[in-house]
This record gives structure tokens, C-alpha cells and sequence, in this order.
């Protein structure tokens, strides 16, 4: 089944939805750990933030979002409190994701792009940017503005595009499956 942003009849069985939250996990957390250099520390591209957009497509990413980001994190040098609190910062900003991608649904695409990455930015900006002032020293304005930037450019230059370019094969595909009922059924009424 495809999925347009925001649509409420949306639904998947329970292997679809925990396949969906496994395969967002494990992009995340491959993402994160992979790139770990730039991934953690003051000045942070977490380039896995872009996936933040995944939410608008299917709720199952916001428990792989958790997860993937809990996974991360695992290896992060700031240690226990970045498993609670990054964790929980990514939990609540894919929740968010994904009400607002049910409110705009009906608004457009670029209205979409530019609001469904904000939770991320906002949220993460925040939480981690306290986190890290707390934990490292740093005044809070300087730790709030490294993770700003790079939540900035990872969701908004790489999630807002990514998100345009899934939503128009999402509904590529949806017309191409509409089309390809349509022949069906015009070809049992023919026999």
C-alpha cells in the first residue's frame, strides 16, 4: 500500500509495521555509526537526521526513528544521558513529524517539506544543545547553535528533498496501482 503524507486510512498489518520500523532503525542507527566523527560532539551532522521526514510516510517510523536513535547512541561519548534524552528528543520530534504531516496533508508539497523537518530541528536544537552545555561545559547558546546547524543542514538540506522525492513516487505509485485496477476491472466486465 502507498502511503500520501498525512493519510489516515493508512494502515499496515503487524509484519509490514514492524518491518518498516526495523528497516528505519537499522538505516539510522547504520547512518549515525558509520559517520560517528561528525555524528556526536558540540558541532554535530547527524546525517541521519534526514530520515526525520519518515514519520509523514508511515507511523512505524516513529518507533524506528526511537529505536535507530537509541541504537546510536549506544556509542556516543556522552553516555547514558544521550541514550534517555537524544533518544527521547528524536521519540517526541518523529511523533510530531507525524501529526503535522496528518494536518498538511491537504496543503502541498512545499508546505510539507518546510514543516514536517521542524520537530527535528527544534526539538533536537534544544534538548541536545542543553545536554551537551551541561555535560561539556560549554555555554548553552554555543552547544544549542553547533547542534542547530547541523540539524539544519541534515534535515533541511538532505530530509526536505528527500521527502519531495518520496512523496512524488508514493503518489506515482498510487496512480499507477489506481490505473492498473481500473484494467482489471474493465477487463472482467469485457468477459
Amino acid at each position: 500500500m502507498t502511503f500520501i503524507p498525512g493519510d489516515d486510512n493508512y494502515r499496515l498489518s503487524g509484519t509490514r509495521y514492524l518491518t518498516h520500523a526495523a528497516l528505519i532503525a537499522a538505516v539510522y542507527a547504520a547512518l549515525t555509526i558509520l559517520l560517528a566523527p561528525i555524528s556526536f560532539g558540540q558541532q554535530q551532522l547527524r546525517v541521519a537526521e534526514a530520515l526525520a521526514i519518515m514519520p509523514a510516510f508511515t507511523p512505524a517510523a516513529i518507533p524506528g526513528l526511537f529505536v535507530g536513535c537509541l541504537i546510536a547512541n549506544t556509542v556516543s561519548f556522552y553516555g547514558v544521558p544521550d541514550l534517555i534524552f537524544g533518544s527521547l528528543a528524536t521519540l517526541l520530534s518523529a511523533w510530531l513529524a507525524y501529526i503535522i504531516a496528518r494536518f498538511t496533508r491537504e496543503r502541498g508539497a512545499l508546505l510539507q517539506a518546510a514543516l514536517i523537518p521542524l520537530p527535528a530541528v527544534c526539538v533536537n536544537t534544544v534538548v541536545i544543545g542543553v545536554m551537551i552545555a551541561v555535560l561539556s561545559g560549554v555555554p548553552v547558546q554555543v552547544s544549542m547553535l553547533g547542534v542547530l546547524i547541523g540539524q539544519l543542514l541534515s534535515c533541511y538540506g538532505l530530509g526536505a528533498p528527500l521527502f519531495l522525492v518520496l512523496r512524488g513516487y508514493s503518489r506515482y505509485a498510487r496512480a499507477r496501482r489506481q490505473d492498473s485496477r481500473q484494467d482489471n476491472r474493465q477487463d472482467s466486465r469485457q468477459d
